[in-house]
């Protein structure tokens, strides 16, 4: 039996039926449009019980075979959910999809003229499908597998099949290429975390209050039982069986992948597509990285073409120049919408040189040099913004520098009151007269900083095995209270990024005990409201407490690639 067939599951009745978000029973039936067939509500058997998942299949109306594109949606197959109309500020332009456009999912007015099949499904247990619904789980795979089969041999498949979608579109496609199906033959992840504790549910073992919540209530609209994760997150408060049941097995992914990051979804989906990208085992794989919004970026016309120029040559056969593609493409931001492009080989880039940029308690700067002398300021535990809300750090640069990867706050810290305190940090760029250079964040905003990280004091302990120069990885297994008064080093993973600084623009570093970016409710982003602090906290610097950066440089005397 699969390890994880022994992870015990929780189950309870939807708050939400089909019927109460505009779902309409299950009715097969064909619909003819210019060039197109329309079959919806296919039954297709998956699973070892055969429970029946439900799909639409838009696919040309020829007698030539299609490439089957999949996409695996808890958000409902039947209802065009235009992201634009959704989210008003996502960026996605009207025109750039069409009436029949799904929730997160590829564009069957684009694919199919190009001899695409695309097959929505509705996963199992959510609206009609049958089953339990289980999320970001094997048995979801395992069901997600027999799909992939069922559209490679179809009397109108060309036998090879794609993977396409964004967010939960993508935490799908790792999972179902764990599993290698035979039919299967490309994917293309865009934006999708890999491990759901370090990335969503428990940033630095801080339960994430927002999203997480919200997510899972939008997942569970049901005509039978949903996986109760509210009880289960609350009840797996470490990184146990449970939740690597939940992590995709990156390593034992082969097929060809066109992996697509963002550095604007800190707090959700940059950290996992990027692990994902390097540590799954493909030979074939390229990395695309860029600093805008993720929806609007998945339905740019040029970036389309991108994607077909993918599945063209893994699906169909075609030489679309992609063996010619640098492996690893990224934006390196200069302000909002404006960067320049890099390359590479490799994910984190081969010729980064990770450098420490140290604290100063005593006049708020950074600096390469160590601090000899040991300072330390305080800011009050429960605040936010600025002094006494916070602690800052700022450096001027006097030449160009590019910071492009991967970044640790190692800082140390203490408390006054109170065995445990939450840490957060935020980087911000600033122009040469001190004002913040806003950039995408969560997909809706454009006032966001260069990147972010959290961690829980008592969360502190590392994965030795796991962790490198550049990402400290944290255990998860067990509780390290901090006294009051005794000073602790916390190593925060600062999620990736791609920033450029002319000389005399700044670094800003802020440190404080609640989230450092903060909108309006019912807006939903990362946050983190369920606080152990107390008191008043410390950073300390210099000396024993040599609090620093580490800060991926790329080099001076790099040649710029082009735009």
């Amino acid at each position: 039996m699969d390890h994880d067939d022994d992870v015990e599951l929780v189950f309870r009745a939807p708050r939400s039926t089909p019927e109460s978000r505009a779902g309409r029973p299950p009715e097969h039936r064909v619909e003819h449009r210019p060039g197109m067939v329309v079959e919806r509500d296919v039954a297709v058997p998956v699973g070892s019980a055969g429970e029946r998942v439900y799909v639409d299949v838009y696919r040309p109306d020829t007698d030539v075979p299609a490439a089957p594109l999949v996409s695996w949606s808890p958000y409902g197959k039947h209802n065009p959910a235009p992201i634009g109309v959704i989210y008003p500020a996502s960026g996605v332009r009207p025109e750039h999809t069409g009436a029949l456009t799904t929730f997160e999912a590829p564009d069957p007015e684009y694919w199919v003229p190009h001899g695409y099949a695309i097959v929505l499904a509705d996963i199992p247990g959510t609206w009609y499908s049958e089953g339990r619904a289980t999320y970001c789980s094997p048995q979801e795979a395992r069901a997600f597998a027999d799909l992939v089969e069922w559209a490679g041999t179809q009397p109108w498949s060309a036998g090879k099949v794609g993977l396409s979608g964004v967010s939960y579109l993508t935490v799908s496609q790792w999972r179902v290429a764990e599993l290698d199906p035979p039919h299967l033959a490309a994917i293309n992840p865009w934006e999708g975390w890999s491990d759901t504790y370090r990335e969503v549910a428990r940033h630095g073992g801080i339960p994430e209050t927002s999203f997480w919540p919200y997510i899972w209530e939008r997942w569970g609209a049901s005509a039978t039982e949903i996986e109760d994760l509210e009880a289960e997150t609350a009840a797996h408060p470490w990184y146990d069986d449970f939740w690597e049941s939940k992590s995709a097995r990156l390593e034992a992914i082969r097929v060809p992948a066109f992996v697509v990051a963002s550095w604007s979804d800190q707090g959700l989906h940059t950290r996992g597509t990027l692990e994902g990208f390097r540590r799954m085992s493909s030979p074939q794989k390229w990395l695309d990285v860029h600093g805008r919004k993720k929806w609007a970026y998945y339905y740019e016309p040029e970036q389309v073409e991108r994607q077909r120029a993918f599945f063209d040559h893994f699906l169909l056969g075609r030489d679309t120049g992609i063996e010619d593609w640098p492996r690893v493409r990224v934006e390196v931001r200069r302000s909002y919408y404006d960067g320049g492009t890099r390359t590479a080989q490799q994910w984190p880039l081969e010729d980064v040189e990770y450098r420490r940029l140290h604290l100063r308690a005593g006049d708020g700067t950074l600096a390469w040099e160590p601090a000899g002398q040991e300072e330390s300021v305080g800011y009050s535990a429960l605040g936010s913004g600025l002094a006494p809300h916070r602690a800052a750090f700022e450096i001027r640069f006097d030449e160009p520098v590019e910071l492009v990867g991967h970044i640790t706050a190692a800082l140390h810290v203490s408390t006054t009151e109170g065995d445990d305190l939450d840490v957060f940090v935020a980087l911000f760029k600033l122009d040469a007269e001190g004002r913040q250079v806003g950039f995408p964040y969560y997909a809706q905003f454009e006032d966001g900083p260069v990147a972010v990280g959290w961690q829980r004091a008592s969360h502190r302990e590392l994965d030795e095995d796991r962790s490198t120069e550049y990402l400290p990885v944290l255990a998860h297994q067990r509780e390290l209270p901090v006294d009051p008064g005794e000073v602790v080093r916390v190593d925060v993973e600062v999620w990736p990024s791609g920033t450029r600084f002319e000389a005399g623009e700044r670094l800003l570093l802020v440190v404080q005990g609640s989230d450092v970016m903060r909108y309006p409710k019912p807006l939903t982003y990362a946050r983190h409201e369920d606080t152990v602090n107390r008191g008043t906290h410390r950073v300390h610097t210099g000396g024993r407490y040599d609090s620093h950066l580490i800060v991926p440089v790329l080099p001076r005397d790099r040649p710029a690639d082009p735009a």
